[in-house]
């Protein structure tokens, strides 16, 4: 989620990130601002709903990262020492 200052209206202006779906919403004070948000998702999902769509999952949960092979293998030393798979490892450091 983004939020920013409107920059003309005394007000906020958000957005969803990471999705395709374009949800804007907007207040003037905090408890406006998630109202706003908290409409324009339930507005999102029933559209979804009347469409027949499933709604978009921002991520998959599969990371692909490239990094040269010396960190490669300093990470996998590391998780072996821990008693982790690189995996559980590395969700525990971006988590």
């Amino acid at each position: 989620m983004q939020i920013e200052p409107h920059l003309i209206k005394p007000q906020f202006v958000g957005r969803v990130l990471g999705i395709n779906a374009v949800i804007g919403f907007h207040g003037e004070t905090v408890v406006d601002l998630r109202s706003d948000f908290e409409a324009a998702i339930d507005f999102m999902l029933n559209d979804c709903k009347v469409q027949g769509e499933t709604p978009e999952i921002p991520a998959s949960g599969k990371l692909m990262l490239r990094v040269p092979p010396e960190i490669h293998s300093a990470a996998l030393v590391a998780a072996k020492v821990e008693g982790k798979s690189l995996n559980k490892m590395g969700s525990r450091y971006l988590g």
